[in-house]
């Protein structure tokens, strides 16, 4: 198909006036103005900004961004919204926040398809998912505090989606690794989700595949987060609620109805640090160092590592937690900031369906959302 119409082009530039050629390559400028798809980027943070960069590629030639916001300020005039420094822009100049306006440029583009994407982690914007679909905008997000909260939230997004609005969650789950589409994909054939286990966190999978016990646990999480690794409170990822989340996620989405207290998170941070400020809680890391070093210690004894696992079993029963396994187990043989989900179903019961790869990072996250967007065209 493609061959053919090179070749019907072809022929019509050897007889067409240069004139006519001219202007069926050159888009009018009144459909230059009328984008396939018009997006509003809430969060310019590390993921927001990898996003930006995108914007800028040939594959989204078809986007237009009409407006975009950091939490303090927005910018909906074109010019600036095409800068390639408009996220440093949004850092000193813009407009106050303010959904409204955002919205409003988004309607005011003309476009038949109407994106809003939230890079950000606010469960305050968040709850404004499932208005936003209601209304008939598009959602696009890697924000898991709606589908992975409180099981009302996931009953209101998808009264919501009945709506027609589209929700794309990629990015919620493995940075964008395939693992919802693939769940999904087995459900509309009839297959079911028996059991779920596997690593969930690029930062908590780097500090285990490299905790070997020569280094103390607090030496190789400070590394983590210069590398960027961590969140600036690595509390957010040793707490293990993040994981929580996207265990939730995935077993909402194969149809468990599983609330947030019904997931036994055991996390890391020991009771007399869960309440410091930042700062104090970097300044007493070595807290961590003992505890974990027995149990690395106890593990290795046994002939195991130590993993951050989430398990869900077929009961529906959820954790989250760090687990011995031995070198025999998948989740003993990754590499780097890998994730792993092995998903058992009816089909695939005598071996799990095996997801792996890098779990984190602002590139690949970014890709998702990305992909999610251009998906809705």
């Amino acid at each position: 198909m493609l061959d053919a119409k090179a070749t019907v082009g072809a022929a019509s530039a050897a007889t067409a006036p240069r004139a006519a050629i001219a202007t069926e390559v050159a888009p009018t400028k009144s459909a230059a103005r009328t984008p396939a798809i018009a997006i509003v980027l809430l969060g310019t943070g590390v993921v927001g900004g990898a996003l930006l960069k995108l914007l800028n590629t040939p594959a989204a030639v078809s986007l237009r961004l009409v407006g975009a916001a950091n939490s303090r300020r927005q910018q909906t005039d074109l010019p600036s919204l095409a800068s390639r420094s408009l996220r440093e822009q949004l850092n000193h100049q813009g407009d106050a926040r303010d959904n409204a306006g955002l919205l409003a440029a988004l309607d005011a583009g003309g476009a038949a398809i109407r994106v809003i994407v939230d890079a950000t982690a606010s469960s305050t914007l968040a709850s404004r998912h499932a208005e936003w679909l209601a209304r008939g905008y598009h959602v696009v997000t890697a924000n898991k505090a709606l589908a992975g909260g409180d099981l009302s939230g996931w009953r209101a997004l998808q009264a919501a989606l009945a709506h027609g609005g589209r929700y794309g969650d990629s990015a919620t789950v493995g940075a964008g690794l395939p693992v919802l589409s693939t769940l999904r994909r087995l459900r509309s054939c009839g297959d079911s989700l028996l059991t779920l286990e596997g690593v969930f966190s690029g930062s908590l999978s780097w500090l285990f595949n490299q905790y070997d016990g020569s280094r103390p646990f607090s030496a190789l999480l400070r590394e983590a987060r210069q590398l960027g690794y961590t969140e600036p409170d690595p509390r957010s990822d040793l707490s293990g609620e993040d994981v929580a989340r996207k265990l939730l996620i995935i077993a909402r989405n194969a149809g468990f109805s599983l609330g947030t207290d019904e997931v036994d998170v055991q996390g890391l941070v020991p009771e007399p640090l869960r309440a410091l400020d930042p700062e104090s809680f970097l300044a007493r890391l070595e807290e961590l160092d003992a505890p974990l070093a027995k149990l690395h210690a106890d593990a290795k004894s046994r002939g195991c590592v130590l993993r951050f696992l989430a398990r869900l079993n077929q009961r529906g029963r959820a954790r989250v937690g760090l687990v011995e396994v031995p070198p025999t187990h998948p989740a003993a043989r990754l590499y780097g900031t890998d994730n792993q989900f092995a998903l058992t179903t009816t089909r695939y019961n005598t071996q799990p369906l095996v997801i792996q790869g890098p779990g984190a990072g602002p590139e690949v996250t970014a890709q998702a959302l990305l992909g999610d967007v251009l998906a809705l065209a």
